[in-house]
Parts: structure tokens; C-alpha cells; sequence
């Protein structure tokens, strides 16, 4: 997809430098089929995702050479906001605009009575500031909309990175948004395929150590994948190079992500999710790492912030208290597990002793997204009914991937190592009797994986 040469913030035209679009094509065909039902009645779509991940660029890419306004809700008093947004109406729809607009109430009420008139699309990016700045945007919205929404030709986009907050504004019985939203777009990051595809552009002769390393880091959000472009770090090398350097934009970019989504208790959030990215990843360690209990913090975490997954052996009960987290992000496991970690090491500005640290730790931290890696990879592919892990009370008999094809009774068992010689198929038959014994009607594959299979 294109990627956002610019600051982080207010999309500008001299800052946009157009590159190469990969991907996205089910989110353009949506986009585009939305936009024409706006010709006929007003559409209101919410997107959301988490920051860099090209919400941005892709609302772009998808109304080029269509008249559209793209309002940013900067963190500034609304009189200001609104003066911004009347210049940008009258530039992009070249229209006369008299009077004076103070509130986004005045400047949304007279856009939706243009429509009626003159089809659009607005785009407000950063939706979900206007919860600071004026809740009562939303009640006004709502209003309007209802009363208007008949009559309007317009293509409404809302677009925020906060997903706790987005969710909230539009998933929430008792928010004035709810229910009014016709589509929703969740902006997800890269998948494997297509991060092969941008290496094979920009760096031909790519290994698969290269590989993960530009997967582990960047998990394919679009502007890592970018920023990495830029500085031509496709290595493992060269792009913990660019990570830990002065004046990185990676070395705040967790806070930087995260600090809106948790508010004053982000220092628990940080905790807990440090010692996940840390490989403590039951609840029992955490808290007794901690002294506290976790319980609401982690549900929150999993089901409001959207940034871990709660992990059961596959084939487990709903009732079973085996469970595991893990982070969804690459980039914010590492952020957590390196940078947020040793902190005091960064903040004295001794990054090459933390190049250290990751260096001696690469191997079995790598080891660990290879299995990530893996999972994504055979979901991807598209062949199972059920993919998943594996485990026993006390953590016996652990096996890294076990994939079910129900149409085809037959079922993967796969041991993953950076080293192919390191595995054992006759351990990982015998971890895996238990789970054979209770599928004797599947033909079962035992699979060997390693980087040389990526």
C-alpha cells in the first residue's frame, strides 16, 4: 500500500511521497462500493486500527480523484479545529462560505445540508480526540445525521487509532453513535505474503534470517515496513541498527502508541505487558511478579485494547483454566520485551550495551516468533478448520502447532526450531498420544520446522 512519508499527524501534501501500494485490495473494493451507495443515501463507515498502520493511506488511495475533505482532530481548542476545517472545505469543494463557524456542531450541520446538493466524502481522522476536546460532538452528530441523513448524498468516514475509544463511540448501546454507523473497517496489519513481496522489491536477495527479522520487527505495520525502506535495513543487523540509534523514533513508540489507550494506569498496562513479552505469560507468574491482582487489567487488555490474546490448548473446555498470553503485535512484544524493559539503559543513552542484550537474546526470542510465524503462515494459506497449540497440566508434552482439516480427517503435529536438526519427530509423536488417541479417525502428519521452511 502507499506509505506516509510525513509527520505523524495532519496529512500534507507536500509531505506525501507516493510509493508503491501493496495490498488492501478487499478494504479499496469496500471503500469503492460504499462510496457509490453514497451517491444514492448517506453512508457513515468507522475505521480503525492501531497508529502507523495506514488507515490514512488508504482512504487516500481509495477516493483518488474524487472530491473528498480530510479533517484531522488535532489535540487544539474546537474554535481553532474549525477554522482549519472551513479552509479545507473551501479549498477541496470550492465553495463560498459565509458567516462564522466556531463550533464543529455549525461546520458538520452546514456539510450535511451541502449534501443534499453536492456529493463528498469527509473524512475525520482522529475521531476519537474529540472526546477531549468536546463530548458533545457526538450527541450533535447524531442529531444532525438523524434528521438529515435522508436527504445527503455523503460518503462519511470516521477514522481513529484509539480502539478502545472507537469501539466504545460506535459499539456502545449508550453512546448517541451507536447503530448509525452503516460499515466497519478493521485496518489490519501486512499479512506474511505480502511482506515477502515488499522484501523481493527492495531487497531481492533476501534470506529468511532476513525475513523474520523484518517480520519479528515490524510485524508488518506500514510505516516500520517504511521507515525500515528508507534507511535500506533489511538484515537483522541493520535494522537493530536503526532501532537502536539516538534520536530513534522506534525508542518512544510504544508510550507513543499505547499512552492514550490507558490513561494514568499505563505504568500497571507497561508492567504487565512487559512481563508477558518476557515469556511470563500465565496469570499466576504475573501477579506474583507483581503482588497484585491482574484479573481486570488483562481482561482489558484483551478485550478493550485489543492488544493480547488469551491462549487455551487446542481442543481445551470453554471451562478451562489453562490459559496463556501472549502480545498481537510484534513490534510492541519487542518494544515491551527490549526497550520498555531496559529502560534505564536507554534513558542513559548506552544503546550499544542494549544492542547487546538483544544480540545474546536473538536466538531463543526469534525462536519463539518463528512459531508465531508459522501459525500465521498456515492461516493464511487457508487449509484448516482449527489452528492452534498445545499442552498438559504443568506445561507437558507442549507442541507448537497442531492444524485440523475436518473435511479431510487429517491433522499436522509440528515441533519449530530456528535449527532443523534440533527437533525430534519421535518426541513430538510421543507428546502428541494423548491428542492422536482422542482423533483415531484422522491421518496425522509430523512436521519438522525451521527457518529453511519459512
Amino acid at each position: 500500500m502507499y506509505y506516509r512519508n510525513a509527520h505523524y499527524g495532519n496529512l500534507c501534501c507536500d509531505n506525501y511521497i507516493m510509493m508503491k501500494f501493496y495490498n488492501r485490495e478487499k478494504e479499496l473494493s469496500l471503500l469503492q462500493k460504499i462510496e457509490e451507495r453514497s451517491k444514492q443515501t448517506a453512508q457513515m463507515t468507522f475505521v480503525v486500527g492501531r497508529r502507523r498502520i495506514g488507515k490514512t493511506s488508504l482512504l487516500v488511495k481509495a477516493n483518488e480523484g474524487k472530491p473528498m475533505l480530510y479533517f484531522f482532530v488535532a489535540k487544539k481548542n474546537e474554535i481553532l479545529l474549525c477554522e482549519e476545517f472551513v479552509q479545507e472545505i473551501r479549498h477541496k469543494l470550492q465553495v463560498e462560505i459565509f458567516g462564522e463557524f466556531k463550533t464543529f456542531k455549525s461546520v458538520f450541520g452546514y456539510l450535511m445540508e451541502l449534501a443534499k446538493t453536492k456529493h463528498f466524502t469527509l473524512v475525520i481522522d482522529e475521531f476519537q480526540e474529540f472526546n477531549t476536546i468536546n463530548p458533545s460532538v457526538y450527541s450533535d452528530m447524531q442529531n444532525i445525521w438523524d434528521s438529515q441523513k435522508g436527504a445527503a448524498k455523503i460518503n462519511l468516514v470516521l477514522c481513529g487509532s484509539v480502539y478502545s475509544l472507537m469501539s466504545r463511540i460506535f459499539e456502545h448501546a449508550k453512546e448517541p453513535l451507536f447503530g448509525r454507523a452503516t460499515s466497519r473497517i478493521h485496518l489490519k496489519a501486512f499479512t506474511i505474503s505480502t511482506l515477502k513481496d515488499i522484501l523481493a522489491d527492495y531487497h531481492p536477495d533476501y534470506t529468511n534470517d532476513d525475513l523474520l527479522a523484518f517480520y519479528l520487527v515490524t510485524g508488518g505495520v506500514a510505516k516500520y515496513v517504511e521507515l525500515l525502506i528508507e534507511e535500506k535495513a533489511f538484515t537483522f543487523e541493520s535494522i537493530l541498527d536503526v532501532i537502536l540509534t539516538e534520536n530513534s523514533l522506534f525508542l518512544d513508540e510504544g508510550k507513543n502508541v499505547l499512552i492514550d489507550e490507558f490513561g494514568k494506569e499505563y505504568g500497571n498496562y507497561f508492567s504487565i505487558l512487559s512481563l508477558i513479552a518476557s515469556s511470563k505469560t500465565s496469570r499466576v507468574e504475573i501477579e506474583s511478579i507483581m503482588e497484585m491482582q491482574t484479573g481486570g487489567f488483562l481482561d482489558r487488555l484483551e478485550n478493550d485494547f485489543n492488544l493480547i490474546s488469551k491462549v487455551k490448548p487446542i481442543f481445551a473446555k470453554p471451562s478451562s483454566r489453562s490459559v496463556k498470553y501472549y502480545i498481537n503485535d510484534n513490534f510492541l512484544n519487542f518494544w515491551f520485551r527490549f526497550i520498555y524493559k531496559y529502560r534505564s539503559v536507554v534513558e542513559i543513552g548506552n544503546l550499544t550495551y542494549l544492542k547487546e542484550i538483544v544480540n545474546r537474546d536473538y536466538q531463543t526470542y526469534s525462536g519463539r516468533i518463528l512459531e508465531k510465524y508459522f501459525i500465521e503462515k498456515m492461516m493464511e494459506e487457508g487449509n484448516f478448520s482449527a489452528i492452534g497449540s498445545y499442552w498438559e497440566k504443568s506445561n507437558q508434552n507442549e507442541i507448537d502447532i497442531v492444524a485440523v482439516n475436518d473435511l479431510e480427517k487429517s491433522i499436522i503435529f509440528a515441533e519449530i526450531k530456528r535449527k532443523k536438526e534440533n527437533i525430534s519427530i519421535a518426541i513430538l509423536k510421543d507428546k502428541a498420544r494423548n491428542l492422536e488417541a482422542q482423533l483415531k479417525d484422522y491421518r496425522a502428519e509430523f512436521l519438522a520446522l525451521s527457518i529453511e521452511d519459512m
